[in-house]
């Protein structure tokens, strides 16, 4: 009797259902529709012989089978997509290193460096984005190495130190006077530097309030610039542009950062990657 085949299409629907949330938002980003998603799910479920996805509420739940064959299906994706980036990939010997904002224009040039040094001639590629979605593309296999604030992620990677903090205002800046709360300008929720703010003033009965918040980095400088607060940012390299570090306040710790490598990449390209992450957080 032929041993059951596991459909890589449907294990592509399953990774995404847990990924995105649910089959709809999994639709959405792998552009099929949610009842192609959900045949895919019930061919896997015929071929294994089990449920492995239950409605909960208005939401979905993997049963203990789901969660194992989930895992198996990341590793064979893994797999799966390296093997088409080494067969097929037209731009040869290619490496895609992820980072957060927080002090990207010093991790990749270093990450860049550190590759190429273990695999001359490779081309490298960048994705800045949230920690959490960095780990994700990880584990889907879209990112090989990534660098990320560990807090911020469910999945905990190999550490690599810590990034040091330093609040920052525009020339003069001086914290009000209590109880006049200190304008805080972050990047919006889910922010782990953004909580780290408030922690740290919090900690010392400083009180605080969020009175600019944008998605990305870049707005939180503008914010800053513009003279609607002071930020907590990372003290790595070259001070921001029209800003400058501000006496006054609390110092933070500095945050917790993590690597993950892709399951199947060059274990001397991880190396090299987490080696140059270490140095710079040194």
């Amino acid at each position: 009797m032929p041993r059951p085949l596991l459909d890589l299409v449907a294990l592509r629907s399953l990774t995404a259902i847990a990924d995105c949330g649910g089959f709809h938002r999994a639709g959405e980003a792998l552009s099929l529709s949610q009842s192609a998603v959900s045949q895919h799910v019930r061919k896997l479920e015929k071929t294994l012989g089990r449920p492995v996805v239950e409605r909960e509420g208005r939401g979905t739940r993997f049963t203990p089978d789901g969660r194992l064959l989930l895992e198996q299906a990341r590793k064979i994706l893994a797999v799966h997509d390296e093997a088409v980036r080494t067969l097929f990939d037209a731009d040869g010997d290619t490496v895609t290193i992820g980072s957060t904002e927080h002090a990207a224009d010093q991790f990749l040039p270093r990450l860049t460096a550190a590759v190429q040094e273990v695999r001359p001639g490779c081309r490298v590629r960048f994705r800045i984005d949230r920690s959490a979605r960095l780990v994700e593309a990880v584990e889907r296999g879209g990112v090989d190495v990534a660098v990320y604030v560990t807090e911020a992620a469910a999945t905990e990677g190999t550490p690599v130190g810590g990034l040091p903090l330093t609040w920052y205002a525009v020339p003069g800046w001086q914290p009000p006077t209590a109880p006049e709360p200190v304008p805080l300008v972050a990047i919006e929720d889910p922010c782990a530097i953004r909580r780290r703010a408030i922690a740290t003033l919090a900690a010392r009965g400083v009180p605080a309030s969020v009175v600019g918040d944008a998605g990305y980095l870049a707005g939180v400088l503008d914010l800053a610039r513009a003279g609607q607060g002071v930020a907590l940012l990372a003290a790595v390299g070259q001070e921001p542009e029209g800003l400058t570090p501000c006496a006054g306040l609390p110092d933070a710790a500095p945050i917790p950062m993590s690597a993950l490598a892709r399951p199947g990449v060059d274990p001397a390209t991880a190396e090299a990657a987490l080696a140059a992450v270490r140095d710079l957080l040194r």
